[in-house]
């Protein structure tokens, strides 16, 4: 209660001159003048001050940031005000500078605090110091610190990073100690200002040494799988280097600890990206060359795979955004291997190559290799052939000479005809022996479904930031893709016979069977055998069930009265879908932030006021579980400033990333609200439901049209429904295209019944 009073005291002594000026004003007469709202360059900020009362200012944001902290030092009587410098009390607590003050906001919580340059000397000294405690609390205070980009220039205009390398490789630093100066070197580092290449042998070696140590302590283990992950990712020389120290066999381990299962996977997925980039610097080719075909071994082995599926996709613990993130890559990466083979042309005349083509024909036609029987047969060859569906009879070689899927088609039957003989052997023989009209073509039908599985599977294209498409059935098998390509080729065999196809209607059978593998893929089948149960349960009569019912609102319900009827709903169903957005908006969502390094994931959260009038936002140290408090979102936006929503690559954060290569699925995720003064909130949502949800509610806060593909499907589902409910009493009754005409007048009105 004392409290209150004090702070109730306190504001009115405070209180800004012009609001007393006001209060006269009112007082003589001059109540109806009108108040002009304050500067846009001045806001109104408290700054604290250890042991002191706060001191409330109005910033004048066009006064050079040293003179207000001039004048703040003299309020407490503080000399030497040029070693001292803002902070923000709350959040991740950064140093204010004349390129980032802009971004203050009324209301908020500063801090005097002593300069970066004086914090980096005094930290600098202390981790350098005798005593194992100050050394300690040094190594802490820097591992917080090394995240702000002013702090990191000023510590590493003093060879700050250089003192902490040396620190690292002397080899006397253990546990806490250890793990804050690998935490505050990795923080430094990825600020960019200092350039990966100039790290030392001696380090390398010494960071490899505690991966691939026996009982290092986990939080030692992450830093130091983050710390190679980004000399891989940033330095074409120390990936050299790092592939020296550490294999992917000795990572393997790792991935039964949950705690570094990511780490290690990140890491791994670095090795494997970098290396066919850098096979092309003719230095390192016969070392990467060899390096590469390590990896692509190991990841085809089992153990990786066993070790993959039973403790991180099969773990008792849920998989994190990053996790799937980092699977999908190594899902992407795996594939990836198959490209050399899916871009490489047949040559007619490599008789190594034709052999395949001949085994081919002898495995579905001769049974027994008998060398006898094969030279009475050439004559017959033509017609083997012609029987195994190839599009040039008398030379089945030109039929993989298109890239893609070039010689991996070929491969992909090999496979079949000698794990699956059976298989092979029935599809063969089973089309050989119908008309020719309805015969199914193995050998056309395998070269285009291995075409249409690296289309489906993006195979040869860079995995996709953000994207956490990855499929647990690719994990389940050694030769995944392999299998893969048996259960679809076997899929477009039942479906031609459903569909009763002949030569000319080709095309239309591959668009089923693309249907049918890409619905079933969607429903993230676990196993092998659970996509050969989807397959079976999407045969050609589902599908066109389904696509009937798609169809439905484009085909049905086109006569005038009905059409008028959908005119009249439209209006109440956008309503209602603007109202869902809104109350989504109001429950609030959480975003991550795209910083240089996905491991260390932070996150900010977002949420619209119950009266729809101001945006709440703050930063958050992890992923929320449920809805976040308003008292928690230290930031706001009145939604009366918003001037526009933009999206995609017209943001101002996807201008800045626009030369990266794997932002073309972060660019359709990317929306960010320009507000006044010229600034902006930029977004990245976490999938493409997300972005619908908050493109739409912003548009509709502004009164602009909702356009996302989700609203235009929420519109149609339920307009479709709400018509299907009202015209339920008129079912199997045609309705007229016309209304029915007004009968002719009467010849006479003298029609009256005599009750008399």
């Amino acid at each position: 209660m004392n409290t209150n009073v004090c702070q109730s005291n306190k504001a009115s002594s405070l209180e800004p001159s012009g609001q007393k000026a006001k209060q006269q004003d009112e007082s003589v007469g001059f109540s109806n003048r009108t108040v002009m709202p304050p500067p846009s360059d001045i806001v109104k900020v408290a700054i604290e001050w250890p042991g002191a009362n706060a001191q409330l200012i109005e910033m004048d944001q066009k006064r050079p940031l040293s003179s207000i902290i001039r004048e703040v030092c003299d309020g407490w009587s503080l000399s030497g005000s040029e070693q001292f410098a803002l902070r923000y009390a709350d959040g991740p607590q950064l140093y204010i500078t004349e390129q980032s003050r802009g971004e203050i906001k009324n209301g908020t919580i500063l801090r005097l605090a002593i300069s970066p340059a004086r914090a980096a000397r005094q930290l600098l000294e202390r981790i350098q110091s005798h005593g194992i405690d100050a050394r300690l609390e040094a190594l802490k205070e820097l591992a917080k610190l090394s995240a702000d980009p002013t702090f990191a220039a000023e510590f590493i205009k003093m060879e700050g990073i250089g003192t902490l390398a040396r620190l690292v490789e002397s080899g006397t630093h253990f546990g806490e100690m250890l793990a804050f100066t690998l935490t505050a070197f990795l923080e430094l580092m990825d600020h960019g200002i200092v350039s990966w290449d100039l790290i030392s042998l001696s380090f390398i070696k010494q960071i490899a040494g505690y991966v691939n140590q026996p009982m290092v302590d986990v939080s030692i283990l992450q830093r130091s799988l983050a710390i190679l992950e980004s000399m891989v990712l940033n330095s074409h020389s120390l990936y050299h280097r790092v592939a020296q120290e550490i294999t992917v066999g000795q990572l393997i381990g790792h991935l039964s600890n949950q705690e570094i299962q990511t780490y290690a996977i990140a890491l791994i997925n670095a090795l494997f990206l970098k290396a066919p980039e850098d096979r092309r610097q003719e230095d390192y080719t016969n070392l990467l060359d060899q390096h590469l075909t390590e990896m692509a071994s190991t990841l085809a082995q089992k153990h990786l795979r066993s070790i993959i599926l039973n403790h991180v996709i099969r773990g008792n613990r849920p998989i994190k955004a990053e996790m799937a993130h980092q699977l999908y890559v190594l899902q992407v990466l795996t594939f990836n291997l198959l490209e050399e083979r899916m871009m490489t042309k047949m040559d007619p005349n490599d008789q190594a190559q034709r052999d395949i083509i001949f085994e081919l024909r002898r495995i579905a036609f001769d049974g027994e290799n008998d060398p006898t029987g094969t030279e009475k047969r050439k004559a017959m060859y033509t017609k083997d052939y012609k029987m195994l569906g190839f599009t040039n009879h008398v030379n089945p070689a030109m039929d993989f000479t298109q890239t893609p899927p070039g010689m991996l088609a070929l491969d992909n039957m090999l496979y079949l005809a000698k794990v699956h003989q059976d298989t092979y052997i029935r599809i063969v023989l089973e089309n050989s022996s119908r008309e020719d009209k309805h015969e199914c073509p193995f050998g056309r039908c395998a070269i285009e479904l291995t075409r249409m599985l690296c289309e489906i599977l993006q195979v040869g294209e860079l995995p996709n930031e953000g994207c956490n498409d990855y499929h647990p059935m690719f994990f389940t098998h050694d030769r995944a893709w392999e299998e893969f390509f048996c259960v679809c080729i076997q899929l477009l065999n039942k479906t031609w016979k459903e569909m009763r196809a002949t030569a000319e209607d080709f095309n239309k059978v591959m668009q089923v069977v693309r249907e049918q593998i890409t619905r079933a893929l969607a429903m993230k089948p676990s196993s092998l055998d659970q996509l050969k149960n989807k397959l079976r349960g999407l045969n050609y009569s589902e599908i066109l069930r389904l696509r009937q019912s798609e169809r439905m609102n484009q085909d049905d319900f086109q006569s005038p009265p009905i059409i008028e009827l959908r005119e009249r709903i439209q209006p109440e169903i956008l309503e209602l879908i603007k109202q869902q957005r809104l109350n989504r908006l109001c429950e609030g969502s959480c975003f991550r932030k795209l910083g240089n390094r996905r491991r260390q994931e932070k996150f900010w959260f977002c949420r619209l006021s119950l009266n729809h009038k101001v945006l709440h936002y703050g930063d958050l140290d992890e992923s929320p579980q449920g809805e976040v408090p308003f008292e928690l979102l230290s930031d706001k936006i009145p939604v009366s400033d918003i001037k526009s929503v933009v999206t995609g690559k017209d943001c101002p954060h996807m201008k800045e990333k626009s030369a990266l290569k794997q932002n073309k699925e972060v660019l359709e995720l990317a929306f960010s609200v320009l507000y006044d003064p010229d600034e902006t909130l930029n977004f990245v949502a976490p999938n493409k439901y997300e972005y619908c949800i908050w493109t739409d509610g912003l548009c509709a806060l502004l009164g602009r049209e909702m356009g996302s593909d989700l609203t235009r499907s929420d519109l149609d589902t339920l307009i479709s429904m709400e018509m299907k409910l009202r015209l339920l009493d008129l079912e199997n009754i045609t309705i007229p295209e016309a209304p029915p005409p007004v009968p002719k007048e009467p010849s006479s009105y003298n029609f009256t019944y005599n009750y008399s």
